[in-house]
């Protein structure tokens, strides 16, 4: 969904349970340790989104 909606570049989920993000394509991947850290990394872009108000992602 965050893909989808063009908040994150890519969001693989690995073998192992991890997952592994892009914020952009330039941007550095992040490896996430499971279901738990992929809801707190939308809920941090959620927080950046409310808090930059009106502008364009």
């Amino acid at each position: 969904m965050l893909v989808r909606h063009q908040l994150l570049h890519a969001a693989v989920l690995a073998p192992n349970g991890q997952w592994l993000a892009q914020d952009r394509p330039e941007s550095p991947v992040r490896v996430l340790d499971g279901p738990a850290a992929m809801v707190e990394l939308a809920a941090e872009i959620q927080h950046r989104i409310r808090t930059t108000g009106n502008r364009t992602r």
